[in-house]
């Protein structure tokens, strides 16, 4: 008998999960459920109205552990339109006996929904954990406006989206306020930030990438957005402009409509005549995400004349940090919705993510485990944003500490704040694997260390790692 491969691929075509299955919407029409007006207007917000859609079959204990953690630990408040809440538990109805358990384990409820007992207990953060863990806002070159790459920038327009997710690397700006963060607004007019980041592009000729985001550009008026791109459109440097959504996943019906499709294709028409590349990029997380409503909105967004679609997930403990689920939700993206598997992020470090975030070493295991099954070009990278570097493949750190769970990264340019700096492209930044994933001697390295406060004290602790390895291979050479 041949011994069988890890991953055997499966054609699995997609499903519109049973949303009358919930006795809210046991009498929502088709039409209704495709309408993106009832789908704002019925977005799950509060407890109360998720009890609504689900019905008495929930335990008790689940809505207690919710309201703990809202209370405690969560960094963004509930938001979920329908089609998001659909793709939980999809083949388990509410009154189901084992419903509740379905719903503890459920990937999508685990990042979209969670719940206290979801976080870790000795250490729900790790200690460098902060609220803007890549330092956007550090390298704002106008508000809103992150120059951190030599040829790229981030355009932050809005700060809310039509789904609030719990691993939010910008939590720290999107969404509301909930009682462990309290949330940075904008001091200018819309108006003003707009005009502040086109003036700004129009005088750095280097930039020719511009990542158009917020929170979710679905959130803006479209006829908004389209004269913000239009205005980007004049900008004789700018070849290449990407819009991220993840709405084109929790709410396909925003894009599928027809004044949303007219505006794609006539800045995909101007686009093509000044050589500029629009793209989409969507964030997906789980196969059981990937629907037939998603598939039919990326395909019209396709039929605008756009360059791509593409998708950017999260690599999370508990929701996809196994390579048969990421395999299957690659599939999933690129056969069935015509999506392209772009990367998948480490969770970045952010308060309360601990019970989330995987090592480099395994997120190393899980490239490995990807290769040779998808198309090349459908391969997607799995990356480490590292805090004053970037996006780094896992594989290219400088050095790696597993004992301690510390690895050490360089780059090859300067961000915005460090133009002056002559030692940027020489020094070696560090990442942290969650402590809980290191052998004993490492956590208990950990637990003598003082909690944080400044830089000084972060290279202090760098610094007594690397010299604790370095003894100890010194000592086992001798």
């Amino acid at each position: 008998m041949s011994p069988a491969d890890p991953y055997v691929y499966q054609a699995r075509e997609l499903v519109e999960p049973d949303w009358t299955r919930f006795p809210a919407w046991r009498q929502v029409t088709t039409a209704e459920w495709e309408s993106v007006q009832w789908q704002r207007a019925h977005c799950v917000k509060t407890i109360g109205q998720l009890r609504a859609v689900l019905g008495d079959g929930i335990n008790e204990r689940f809505y207690a552990d919710l309201e703990r953690d809202q209370a405690e630990r969560a960094t963004m408040s509930m938001l979920m339109p329908p089609q998001m809440v659909n793709t939980m538990v999809p083949g388990v109805a509410p009154n189901d006996p084992q419903a509740t358990e379905a719903l503890y384990a459920d990937p999508v409820r685990r990042y979209m929904l969670p719940v206290f007992s979801d976080r870790r207990i000795d250490r729900p953060s790790h200690p460098y954990a902060t609220r803007d863990s890549l330092h956007e806002q550090d390298m704002w070159v106008a508000e809103g406006l992150t120059h951190r790459y030599p040829t790229k920038v981030l355009a932050e327009l809005l700060p809310t989206c039509p789904q609030y997710c719990g691993h939010c690397t910008r939590m720290d700006l999107v969404g509301n306020s909930t009682p462990q963060v309290i949330k940075l607004r904008f001091g200018a007019k819309p108006v003003d930030r707009y005009d502040a980041m086109i003036d700004y592009l129009r005088r750095s000729p280097g930039v020719r990438d511009v990542v158009v985001s917020g929170g979710d550009v679905a959130n803006m008026p479209f006829t908004n957005l389209e004269r913000f791109l239009e205005r980007l459109l004049e900008v004789d440097n700018i070849r290449d402009i990407r819009l991220a959504t993840k709405a084109l996943m929790g709410l396909p019906q925003h894009w599928l409509q027809a004044e949303v499709r007219a505006g794609m294709e006539r800045l995909g028409a101007t686009a093509r005549d000044r050589g500029v590349q629009i793209a989409i990029h969507t964030h997906v997380n789980h196969a059981n995400s990937v629907t037939p409503l998603v598939a039919k909105a990326t395909r019209a967004m396709l039929d605008t004349g756009i360059r791509d679609v593409r998708n950017q997930g999260v690599l999370m403990a508990g929701v996809n940090a196994d390579a048969s689920q990421l395999l299957d939700l690659c599939f999933a993206l690129t056969d069935r919705a015509g999506i392209l598997p772009y990367y998948f992020y480490m969770c970045d470090m952010i308060p309360f993510s601990e019970h989330w975030r995987v090592s480099v070493a395994e997120a190393q295991r899980l490239q490995h485990a990807l290769m040779g099954y998808l198309p090349g070009f459908a391969t997607p990278r799995i990356v480490c944003d590292v805090p004053f570097v970037g996006k780094r493949w896992v594989h290219q750190l400088a050095d790696y500490d597993r004992e301690h769970g510390i690895s050490y990264w360089t780059k090859n340019y300067r961000t915005s704040i460090e133009r002056d700096d002559l030692e940027a492209l020489t020094r070696t930044y560090a990442y942290y694997d969650p402590i809980h994933t290191l052998p004993t001697e490492g956590q208990r390295w950990w637990e003598r260390q003082t909690a944080p406060d400044s830089r000084r004290q972060q290279v202090a602790a760098e610094q007594a790692a690397r010299a604790s390895r370095q003894a100890a291979t010194a000592q086992a050479s001798s």
